[in-house]
């Protein structure tokens, strides 16, 4: 299965925008595998008190984010194929 651009979430989005996103997710990237960025955060509002937390655990998830947003910016980025031995 290869990646079709045309068939991406973000298919029409402007690309100033693209770039944006994979900045800030590369910037996450950065802040979650340094420990740079906390990984709990907790806020009160009206309604209550509430949590978000981001863990070690998402990085493969941003990971993948950020090969598909630069496949999207650079079409000549692609997917490494497998490796198959030839004898």
């Amino acid at each position: 299965m290869s990646f079709d651009p045309e068939q991406s979430i973000f298919a029409g989005m402007d690309t100033a925008v693209l770039q944006q996103a994979l900045a800030d997710a590369q910037q996450a990237y950065i802040d979650l595998s340094t420990g740079a960025k906390g990984e709990s955060y907790s806020y009160t509002q009206g309604d209550g008190a509430k949590a978000v937390t981001y863990t070690r655990a998402s990085l493969p998830a941003l990971y993948n984010l950020i090969r598909q947003l630069q496949m999207i910016l650079n079409p000549n980025i692609r997917s490494r194929r497998p490796m198959r031995p030839y004898f």
